[in-house]
């Protein structure tokens, strides 16, 4: 009897969960839970039965349930929109991937890092370039909540990207390494966000780093930027720690927008592009008023009129919906084929019902750096203008203008906001239009003062002649660079260096210094920022706002190559730097032009004055090589015939300068400038 109650016992007892013999079980997948172990009914049930166990639910289930609920409406007073801003490698990216993941937007086995960032230049690069905007839906309080996201860049060359997400929100998320501290473009960002009365929320990051110190991070934001910071929330975007209080602060710190939907439709386009099956997608945030697919529309600046043919919301993806109102943020497709006809800045309003007045828009981006364009193949010309429209569609910064050189044919002259801003759309033409482009040495715009105008000068070739210009004027910029008191010394060289005037510098803690100089933006254009990092071993940062146009001792250095000037190589330089870079461009050229049967001189000159001059030697037939002997008469004879083909050879003859030299001094004038 005792034998069959232990049978028995032994039959009822639960399993041991990782038994240590008989079948192996497959180990949990990391993050997941490891397999509960059965309850008693479910040891002692009989093969074949499946019995439905009641588990208690993991606490973040509702949260990420409500992703698959997000297309569903929520009153206007449970939106908010906010952005992240944040210096460049402060954990941006990481948090916003912890967002869409938390509230259940992208499913895990979807996750990637880096998520909104879709451009493979961003991945390889590890920045952010273009905006992007994620439609979130959060439970708190058992309440459903609409959070619209719009992720931006972080690099000072991107500034215009951000301003226009501010202008989209009503609140940011202030994102600050715990390790590094506050940022140069950190404040630059603040400032842009209080301009547009946006709330703040500070968010100290990366706390499980070693060498984290969120205490003292949290004083500088308060000593810097003037944020109380009592209240900062400590995060961890990499290990998922405190993503869950993030979100409530949105909820409960960021105001609502405020409630017009009964207003005429006004709707902000804060970014766009060109897709080729169904023409320009418009991304815009509704003001006032809603819009409704099948709507008669209007874009204010231009009049153009189409019809809603799909809206619907960004959350990453697109997915559609049948109306949007009053503070939220989607798309819009309607078979618009002009990239021109859809700017960013541009309000949206009903044909039938058109609003009162346009929004304020942004303010117009100034290009700073301007370079020349130019295809290897002339045949891409046209191709090389689409691409620009289409480009300039998707980035408003963008500006370019047809330009002809006698060295490299027809091409643009395009501006950018910076270094940073050239390479990257040099990139992008290359990549998702297939061209083969050459780049020109970057430079700026110049005022030169003739006697009865003014002229803007963005290209050498375009420089008034020398007798009728009285003056020329260079813009300057106010940078601000901050750097541990280790490398101030170094940094304040560079900036002597390149014709920098100190004005002030400032302790901000014991350890921090804020040190700022003014100085011309062409000494900045070259590889100033690649400087600065290397003096301060990656620590320093900085920032800058053009402060206006000084004059300048400035000159046109022009290069002839066997008498001819090349107008593609000429540049405009201070004059106590003219001879330098006279100097390595005539060696760097010499290197690169192959040899002719006469002789070539390569001058770097300022007017008619040469300051700088090589020369290739030509290549020489030894006539001699029969004469075994006899009068010296007979091979003076010879070496005479031969000197006279080559002076006639060089009055006629041409030198082609191979587009590898074009690249090559190019590349080299970016170094030297």
């Amino acid at each position: 009897m005792a034998t069959a109650t232990a049978s028995r016992l032994a039959v009822l007892a639960p399993r041991p969960l990782w038994p240590a013999q008989g079948r192996r079980r497959r180990a949990p997948a990391p993050g997941c839970a490891p397999p509960r172990p059965r309850s008693l009914s479910a040891a002692a049930a009989p093969r074949g039965r499946v019995l439905c166990l009641a588990a208690p639910a993991p606490a973040a289930a509702s949260t990420t349930d409500a992703g698959q609920d997000r297309l569903q409406k929520v009153p206007i007073s449970n939106i908010r929109n906010f952005c992240i801003i944040a210096h460049i490698d402060h954990g941006k990216s990481t948090l916003a991937d912890k967002l869409l993941e938390l509230t259940g937007t992208v499913q895990k086995r979807e996750m990637k890092e880096q998520f909104l960032d879709n451009m493979d230049l961003e991945r390889e690069r590890g920045i952010t370039i273009k905006l992007q905007a994620a439609r979130m839906r959060y439970i708190m309080n058992k309440e459903p909540y609409c959070l619209n996201l719009i992720d931006t860049p972080g690099h000072v060359d991107f500034s215009y990207e951000v301003s226009r997400s501010l202008a989209a929100c009503e609140g940011a998320l202030l994102v600050v390494d715990a390790s590094q501290g506050v940022e140069a473009q950190t404040l630059a960002n603040v400032y842009l966000a209080l301009e547009n009365n946006l709330e703040i929320i500070p968010v100290l990051n990366k706390i499980d780093l070693p060498g984290a110190e969120p205490d003292r991070v949290a004083q500088e934001i308060e000593e810097i930027i003037g944020l109380d910071c009592s209240d900062a929330i400590r995060c961890s975007a990499k290990e998922g720690t405190g993503i869950t209080e993030i979100l409530d602060a949105l909820v409960t710190k960021i105001p609502p927008p405020k409630d017009t939907s009964k207003d005429p439709l006004r709707a902000l386009i804060f970014d766009s592009y060109y897709d080729p099956y169904r023409g320009v997608i418009v991304y815009f945030r509704v003001i006032d008023g809603s819009i409704k697919k099948g709507d008669k529309i209007c874009f204010m600046a231009n009049g153009k009129e189409y019809v809603a043919d799909e809206i619907g919301v960004l959350s990453p993806n697109q997915m559609q919906v049948d109306e949007l109102y009053a503070g939220e943020v989607g798309y819009l497709s309607a078979s618009i084929r002009s990239v021109a006809d859809a700017r960013v800045g541009d309000t949206i309003t009903h044909f039938s019902k058109k609003a009162a007045s346009a929004l304020p828009g942004y303010s117009e981006a100034t290009p700073m750096v301007f370079c020349g364009l130019f295809p290897i193949d002339a045949d891409q010309f046209e191709e090389l203008r689409e691409a620009l429209e289409k480009l300039q569609l998707n980035d408003a910064a963008l500006k370019f203008e047809p330009e002809s050189s006698s060295a490299m044919g027809f091409g643009f002259r395009c501006g950018f906001l910076g270094l940073l801003h050239m390479e990257i759309v040099q990139e992008r033409l290359e990549r998702e239009y297939n061209l083969n482009l050459i780049i020109t040495a970057p430079s700026v715009v110049y005022k030169v003062i003739c006697a009865d105008e003014t002229v803007e000068c963005s290209n050498p070739s375009l420089l008034p002649e020398p007798g009728k210009r009285r003056s020329i004027e260079e813009p300057f910029v106010k940078i601000e660079m901050l750097t541990p008191k280790d490398y101030i010394g170094p940094i304040m060289e560079l900036a002597q260096d390149r014709r920098g005037e100190f004005k002030e510098m400032n302790f901000i803690t014991e350890s921090r210094a804020k040190v700022i100089y003014e100085l011309p933006l062409a000494e900045m254009v070259g590889d100033f920022f690649d400087q600065l990092k290397s003096r301060s071993k990656g620590y320093a940062s900085m920032e800058y706002s053009v402060i206006g146009y000084r004059e300048s001792q400035l000159v046109k250095l022009d290069i002839q190559i066997n008498g001819d000037p090349v107008e593609a190589l000429s540049t405009i330089v201070h004059r106590d730097k003219a001879y330098a870079v006279g100097r390595a461009l005539t060696q760097k050229l010499k290197e690169l032009i192959p040899r002719q049967m006469f002789r070539v001189p390569i001058q770097a000159c300022i007017g008619t004055k040469v300051i700088a001059s090589e020369a290739l030697s030509a290549i020489r037939k030894d006539v001699l090589s029969k004469c075994y002997g006899g009068d010296i008469t007979r091979k003076k004879k010879l070496l005479k015939k031969q000197a006279e083909g080559k002076k006639r050879m060089k009055a006629i003859g041409r030198v082609d300068v191979p587009q590898e030299a074009f690249m090559a001094v190019l590349k080299l004038e970016k170094e030297v400038l």
